[in-house]
């Protein structure tokens, strides 16, 4: 069943705007927009709504929305709610997206969000564990199946969901290839398996994977399937079992494997292809140099 049923739009100039919203929605998934972006979208939309419904008390029209409201909104999530500015600069760039939207689609002439700046996120230098810190990582893992997912994000990559959603087929140990099918934007691409992380993979499918009906390359016993919060969560308990104060989730697994890379003189570009990302800059954003590393930079002068 369709989560989100399309709803006519009236011909009246006032439309709601959760009627709105619900049409911005189903436009991305006419897109082929992947269903992360899709929830993400909504979730920011529902809040908005609810916000202005309990600001005006009652159903707001999409041509009543003044750019005030939208800033006491965005002020509402940095005050009240404590999200830090890189939050507060997502729900604007979904303000924006939808308004760009209405105004194509002749719902509204006035863009109530392109007035708005968006709020000075500070950089933050991107957390990543090193090879010796993901050996003693691995080490203490206790839970077999979670130990051989951690090992393949750090050997791959792979965004978790896209980990997680691999099946059976999707992993080629004979030529050493994963064929992601359905990467962010449901982009395909294929990454090759290190030769490190394929026998650790063959032991994995021949001594610890559970007999279960599911094609999922990963699969617990109970369910047939493994979720993120189930991996984070084990990540967090063995990051507190061994005392660290670095905090270490899926996705940093994720940035270590392109720290690592860029450490051994791999090409920007070739990383980019193995991570999937459509856009250069994007990549540069896991390219950091440690302190180490800039004081042999200087040294060569």
């Amino acid at each position: 069943m369709n989560a989100f049923k399309h709803v006519q739009v009236p011909n009246p100039t006032k439309l709601p705007f959760k009627t709105c919203s619900m049409n911005y929605l189903e436009g991305l998934r006419a897109k082929n927009a992947s269903g992360e972006t899709i929830s993400g979208y909504k979730k920011d939309l529902d809040m908005i709504n609810r916000f202005l419904e309990e600001k005006y008390n009652g159903l707001v029209m999409l041509e009543d929305i003044q750019t005030q409201d939208l800033e006491d909104y965005l002020l509402m999530l940095s005050n009240e709610r404590n999200y830090q500015p890189a939050s507060v600069n997502r729900h604007l760039c979904t303000m924006r997206s939808f308004y760009n939207y209405a105004v194509k689609r002749g719902w509204t002439t006035f863009h109530a969000a392109a007035p708005i700046d968006a709020m000075k996120a500070p950089k933050k230098e991107r957390t990543f564990i090193n090879v010796e810190e993901y050996h003693e990582l691995v080490e203490a893992i206790d839970h077999p199946i979670i130990k051989i997912i951690v090992q393949f994000l750090f050997f791959t990559g792979l965004r978790i969901t896209e980990c997680l959603t691999l099946t059976l087929d999707d992993v080629d140990l004979v030529s050493r290839m994963i064929h992601v099918k359905h990467g962010k934007g449901d982009k395909e691409r294929k990454v090759p398996l290190s030769g490190k992380l394929v026998p650790l993979l063959i032991d994995y499918k021949e001594n610890i994977r559970p007999f279960v009906d599911s094609d999922r390359f990963f699969a617990l016993a109970k369910t047939g399937k493994v979720s993120d919060v189930y991996v984070n969560r084990i990540l967090h308990e063995t990051t507190e079992k061994l005392g660290w104060e670095k905090v270490v989730t899926c996705h940093v697994l994720r940035h270590s494997f392109a720290s690592n890379l860029v450490k051994n003189n791999v090409h920007v570009v070739h990383i980019q292809k193995l991570l999937g990302h459509s856009d250069l800059k994007t990549t540069s954003r896991y390219v950091h140099a440690n302190q180490e590393q800039l004081a042999e930079a200087i040294s060569v002068l």
